[in-house]
């Protein structure tokens, strides 16, 4: 079992910055990817910026932050963290940070409670 708790939304204005955080505990040392996705009002949660291969270290980011957003990572504190700079109205969304166990025969998907982050124009 793995669990994630973010920090770090909050209201910003078009053009600021945020950096969420996410602390993993538990099995931590079975995590296979981990990352950070959003939903926003009426929409369906998407993937914002992963870390698709925690030995690789392999990212991949959604086109509409990519050059905005940076995902890092301290294996030390286990945490994952997510930069976001040049904030626009479209980004504001709850943000949810997942962890992932890949097993040769299956998946498991740990969640987060999620985070806020409000842009006001």
């Amino acid at each position: 079992q793995v669990q994630v708790v973010e920090s770090g939304g909050g209201l910003v204005q078009t053009g600021g910055s945020l950096r969420l955080s996410c602390v993993a505990s538990g099995r931590t040392d079975r995590i296979t990817g981990i990352g950070w996705y959003r939903q926003a009002p009426g929409k369906e949660r998407e993937p914002v910026a992963t870390i698709e291969d925690t030995v690789s270290g392999d990212t991949d980011y959604d086109d509409s932050v990519k050059g905005r957003f940076t995902i890092s990572r301290d294996n030390a504190k286990n945490a994952v963290y997510l930069q976001m700079n040049s904030l626009k109205v479209e980004d504001t969304a709850v943000y949810f940070c997942k962890a992932e166990i890949k097993t040769r025969w299956d998946r498991f998907d740990y969640w987060g409670q999620g985070t806020q982050v409000t842009v006001s124009s």
